[in-house]
């Protein structure tokens, strides 16, 4: 069965790749599998092992408010998906490095060219751009149409 990943983190670059990977998986009959990767901040301390919590907090909380968050990218990015079969993925790790990984069992990984980086100027964000160096199948970035 042919699996298509797609990166969500809530921006509307996110929201485009949503709704180009659904149409893809329609059209390949494939299974459209969503992966909202998050991380729980941490600050490196010198002079002491290993690194302290950075904000405070209940994990499962955090872990809980990310999967919240992905219920409602897909909610108003592609509230109907038809037959296609959606696989929810949150994962706790860096954007790029759980591409990658989803990647090596996947078809196709479609992400959006800017997320909510800090350099909206830039034509493709740095989870792109890592995406499209490292991963195991072929990547699609989806720009975000802007209306006039």
């Amino acid at each position: 069965m042919a699996v298509i990943v797609v990166g969500a983190d809530h921006s509307e670059g996110a929201k485009a790749a949503l709704r180009f990977a659904l149409e893809e998986a329609k059209l390949r009959q494939a299974t459209l599998r969503v992966v909202h990767a998050w991380q729980y901040a941490v600050i490196g301390a010198t002079g002491f092992e290993g690194a302290y919590p950075a904000i405070g907090g209940d994990i499962k909380m955090l872990r809980e408010a990310a999967a919240s968050d992905l219920e409602a990218t897909l909610r108003e990015s592609i509230p109907e998906t038809g037959a296609v079969d959606v696989e929810r993925r949150v994962v706790e790790d860096r954007p790029a490095a759980a591409l990658v990984e989803e990647s090596r069992d996947a078809d196709l990984v479609v992400v959006g060219s800017r997320g909510h980086g800090g350099f909206a100027g830039l034509l493709l964000g740095s989870v792109g751009q890592q995406v499209a160096h490292h991963a195991s199948c072929p990547v699609v970035i989806v720009h975000q149409r802007h209306e006039q």
